[in-house]
């Protein structure tokens, strides 16, 4: 029986050795502080990864629970956000501000390209009364990855401080959060880490404790209220029950990432599938800003994304996604993060989704699998 693959943008595989971390005994409850300390360990493990010295946490819940707790944090009824996107996950951040009663901007760019800098600029010159921004620095949905490092620029150039959602780019695209003067930065355990899903790693910076903790109104939330977790190292305790063996599962995780250069792997990777795509004749869906974790196909004519969904996983046991909104059924997305940006499953992968296309009539210049080969031969 052929081995199953999850190509999607994660979840991603969990290597048997970050499984039976997980199946560790639990030896010390989460309130011991030997605990505490093995908690802040992982922490420190973090700022190596997220590059800052600033205080990182982790806390029980999927990738969304940062964003939430970043705004519920933060805001107050009547502050003004900007809300910068070019994409589904973007519109979501600011509606998600709005749920929290902020007056939200939105300064929109194309989708297929990455957020329009010199726009940005213009913008901000006569509009530039905002408490805080939110963006995404990788929209899955449509594979695009935005300049982060310039639009935070102009972001504490205005005195804006900045919430970004990294969670499909830690481990997987290069971020300087101390050199970039990022504020809070978001990403969680089940994609470019490849530890199981339920996990979110924050860092937060001096301004944005200071943000929370000088609010006039209560926040208006319990369990995402990251005041609760400012002093932990000082107070030596944790505000709720940890998932204990999500935290062995990370660790382990967290481990394999360092044992050699994972950014390096998925530029090299990410950009060989999409030369592929390309040489084959297909067509990528952004026109510039290429993501290293994550690659979004055109569908072409005459085949549906069911159709190349139910074979590849009938024949070939493997699984890709489409995408989120207006691009559902329209685009293949294929996931090359974590233990998914590996030559010889992106192989299998490219060489199914060829015989698939073949089968259905689709004309291709060269097949997929053989000019991946070719691609990063050179």
């Amino acid at each position: 029986m052929k081995e199953t693959m999850i190509m999607s943008p994660g979840p991603t595989e969990v290597h048997e050795e970050v499984r039976r971390a997980m199946a560790s005994p639990i030896t010390l409850p989460e309130g011991h502080p030997e605990f505490i300390d093995y908690y802040l360990s992982l922490t420190d493990k973090f700022k190596k990864i997220f590059k800052t010295k600033n205080d990182v946490r982790i806390l029980n819940g999927e990738g969304i629970l940062g964003l939430e707790a970043a705004m519920a944090s933060l805001l107050e009824s009547g502050d003004r956000v900007l809300c910068i996107e070019n994409g589904l996950f973007g519109k979501t951040f600011g509606e998600m501000a709005e749920s929290y009663g902020a007056e939200v901007t939105y300064f929109s760019s194309d989708s297929k390209k990455p957020i329009d800098i010199n726009g940005l600029e213009k913008f901000l010159i006569k509009n530039r009364d905002y408490k805080l921004a939110t963006l995404v620095h990788c929209e899955t949905p449509t594979g695009v990855i935005n300049n982060i490092e310039k639009i935070c620029a102009l972001l504490n150039k205005h005195g804006i401080l900045s919430v970004v959602d990294a969670v499909s780019t830690i481990g997987g695209e290069k971020i300087e959060t101390d050199q970039w003067n990022l504020d809070i930065v978001i990403t969680a355990s089940q994609k470019c880490l490849s530890a199981p899903s339920g996990l979110v790693i924050m860092s937060i910076s001096t301004k944005a404790w200071e943000m929370m903790s000088n609010k006039k109104q209560k926040t208006r939330s319990f369990y995402t209220n990251l005041l609760l977790w400012k002093d932990i190292e000082k107070n030596k305790a944790l505000p709720y029950s940890q998932p204990i063996s999500l935290l062995y599962a990370l660790d382990k995780a967290i481990d394999r990432w360092n044992q050699e250069d994972m950014i390096a792997r998925h530029n090299f990777l990410g950009n060989g599938v999409k030369q592929a795509v390309i040489n084959a004749g297909l067509s990528l869906y952004p026109d510039s800003g290429f993501s290293n974790t994550v690659s979004t196909v055109v569908i072409p004519q005459g085949i549906t994304y069911k159709m190349i969904r139910d074979e590849l996983w009938k024949e070939h046991k493997i699984h890709v996604s489409t995408s989120l909104g207006e691009l559902s059924g329209k685009v293949l997305r294929i996931g090359h993060m974590g233990e998914n940006c590996n030559e010889e499953k992106l192989y299998r992968l490219l060489k199914a989704i060829t015989m698939v296309l073949k089968k259905y009539g689709v004309f291709l210049k060269e097949d997929l699998h053989k000019a991946f080969v070719d691609a990063l031969s050179k």
